[in-house]
């Protein structure tokens, strides 16, 4: 825009010199003057704003270089700080993952350990009951140990389950495993002693035929004729339809 309008000042002042070389019969040589100076004043004026319009010009294409530069750099900075927070995040959900993993595998563990301590329904010798998760590992340890024929050793084992756990449903059961191998180890008094025990607390129970007999193998092995023919006699009496009885009428036929 400035070089063409600088181009027709220059041809106007070209012309006006042209113009006024023949016209000094028209002007007076001052006048001449005057307008030639006015005309390359009006020119430089022309040429200086042209050169201004054309610094700033300059000067603001520069300013706009300088801003997209500052605003790519921003962007830059803006997408490194975004993957930055991205890979953050991705951390803190894997965190987040790993902790509630932990959290859950500790849940279990204390559910585990609580279930330890709870409760937990049996069923013995056609009785079900409840009882704790020790009383019952106990239970079946010493039961396990007479099974082995380790008789010797299940006397203390079923002793010290009973005094442990006096009101324990597994305490009918117990006197009579540990009447039978106190019975094996030849201590029949103590035998008869937890055979009876049995018979008074629960005489209903499963083994309470089968405890009777035995207090009479027990009261035969002492030579105690008498008080065995008089045991077989009630076990009859009393469980006549066990397979106890019937064992006890074949005693009894031997018994002199």
């Amino acid at each position: 825009m400035a070089r063409p309008r600088t181009a027709a000042l220059a041809a106007v002042f070209a012309a006006a010199l042209s113009w006024a070389g023949p016209s000094y019969a028209l002007f007076e040589d001052e006048e001449a003057r005057r307008a030639i100076l006015e005309l390359r004043q009006r020119v430089d004026a022309l040429n200086q704003s042209s050169q201004r319009a054309g610094e700033r010009a300059g000067d603001e294409v520069s300013q706009l270089r300088r801003s997209l530069l500052d605003l790519q750099s921003q962007i830059e900075a803006l997408r490194t700080e975004q993957a930055l927070l991205r890979g953050q995040n991705e951390q803190l959900l894997r965190d987040v993952a790993d902790l509630q993993r932990r959290q859950k595998d500790i849940a279990q563990g204390v559910d585990e350990r609580l279930r330890q301590f709870e409760p937990v329904k049996v069923t013995v010798d056609g009785r079900e009951f409840q009882v704790d998760p020790n009383e019952r590992r106990d239970y079946e340890a010493a039961l396990a140990v007479f099974r082995t024929g380790k008789f010797a050793e299940a006397v203390p084992a079923f002793g010290n389950f009973l005094r442990q756990y006096p009101q324990s449903g597994y305490a009918s059961s117990a006197r009579f495993w540990l009447g039978n191998a106190q019975y094996a180890t030849r201590d029949y008094k103590e035998a008869i002693g937890n055979f009876k025990s049995l018979l008074a607390s629960a005489p209903d129970h499963a083994r309470a035929p089968e405890a009777a007999l035995s207090i009479a193998n027990c009261q035969i092995e002492l030579k105690d004729t008498r008080a065995a023919r008089k045991t077989l006699e009630d076990l009859i009496r009393s469980y006549p339809q066990s397979e106890a009885a019937s064992a006890a009428k074949e005693r009894l036929a031997r018994l002199k």
